[in-house]
Order: structure tokens, then sequence, then C-alpha cells
């Protein structure tokens, strides 16, 4: 079993910048960040793959979020810049091995993080 341990929300004003990071108790393969708004689904934002040579994003993300990882330090990590107000969520870290799965879809992931929140105000 995979313990996943989020932190770096909090409270920002649009445009500002946060980063997430996800601490895991053991070495991961692929891994990614989610996030859920309240009465909204639980939607992809970013993906790594296991040595990071591959990532992907939503598109409501892409150029202002980066995924990376630190595999010595079991830590992957989202740098969320000019944040919007639509970016309020509580995010999630997963990981598991999705090969031939979706990245960005939330059952291809078998391990979760209890959430940290984010919240951005105009």
């Amino acid at each position: 079993q995979v313990q996943l341990v989020e932190s770096g929300g909090g409270s920002v004003q649009t445009g500002e910048s946060l980063r997430l990071s996800c601490e895991t108790s053991t070495y991961t393969d692929d891994m990614a960040w989610f996030r859920q708004a309240p009465g909204k689904e639980r939607e992809g934002v970013a993906y790594i793959s296991t040595y990071g040579a591959t990532t992907d994003y939503a598109d409501s993300v892409k150029g202002r979020f980066t995924i990376s990882r630190d595999n010595a330090r079991n830590t992957a990590y989202l740098q969320m810049n000019t944040l919007k107000p639509e970016d309020t969520a509580m995010y999630y870290c997963a990981a598991g091995r999705i090969t031939g799965y979706p990245r960005l879809k939330s059952t291809s992931y078998n391990f979760w993080g209890q959430g940290t929140q984010v919240s951005v105000s105009s």
C-alpha cells in the first residue's frame, strides 16, 4: 500500500502562484494531479510518467501549470502559475501503474492522497 500526502495549498489572489507537493511512502510509477470543485466531477489536471520523460495536461491549465517529480525524494510537484478563480478546488495526488489506461482519468489510479485546498479569489 502506498501512502500519499499533499501539501502546499492555500488562499491566493488571481495571478499569483502556488506549488503543491505530494510525498509518497515509497517508489511509485505514474503520478498525476486531479482537482475537484464543489458540485463538480473530479478532473485530471496533470500527469507525469515514472522518470518524468512524459507529461500531459488538461487544456484548462496548459501553459500555466507544470508537473515534475524528484524520485530521490519520492515527491511530485505541481507548480501553478497565473492562478484563476476557476482553479479553486481540492487538489489530489494520485499514483499507480496505468499502462494502457487514460492518463487523466481518475479510475486509472490505485492510490490517492487526502487532498489540499486551493482557493483563488478575484
